[in-house]
């Protein structure tokens, strides 16, 4: 079986690119909109980001690039022990979002891409791109909402 590799996924949001970052990259934003339960961020190459969800979990990420206000680079691991794994190569997949400002607003891009060289068995390599794929159309949803009412 041949797993697809990638989800890209964008949304123009109403807010400058300024807020938009700080929706994606602080703890009190990205812990609202994204992960339910609570986000912890270093925003730094290296740094770690640590998600918690109500129904999932907790998962771990570590920070790879930063372009102030153009791009977000992580790696996260997906939820498969207690707590949450440590991103490796093997276990993890890249989330790349980028912005940029589009009219009055922002577009954001994110592209996830991994799937095909997770160490585990291709069904479960499919069961997360599947997951991720509609994880991502509803949390971008929640951040155009969340934009809408809350000033970064």
């Amino acid at each position: 079986m041949q797993v697809p590799d990638q989800i890209e996924r964008e949304v123009v949001i109403d807010a400058p690119v300024e807020r938009v970052w700080a929706l994606i990259t602080e703890a009190e934003h990205l812990g609202a909109w994204f992960a339910d339960s609570g986000a912890e961020i270093d925003l730094r190459p290296g740094g770690a980001l640590v998600m918690h969800w109500a129904e999932h979990g907790t998962a771990r990420g570590r920070i790879e690039r930063i372009e102030p206000q153009r791009l977000l680079s992580l790696r996260w691991a997906p939820f498969t022990e207690p707590g949450g794994a440590e991103p490796t190569e093997g276990n993890s997949t890249l989330v790349e979002f980028t912005l940029a400002a589009e009219d009055d607003g922002t577009r954001l891009r994110v592209v996830e891409s991994g799937f095909a060289e997770l160490a585990c068995p291709d069904e479960q390599k499919l069961e997360n791109l599947e997951g991720n794929t509609e994880g991502w159309t509803m949390e971008f949803g929640h951040l155009v909402e969340y934009a809408g009412r809350v000033a970064a």
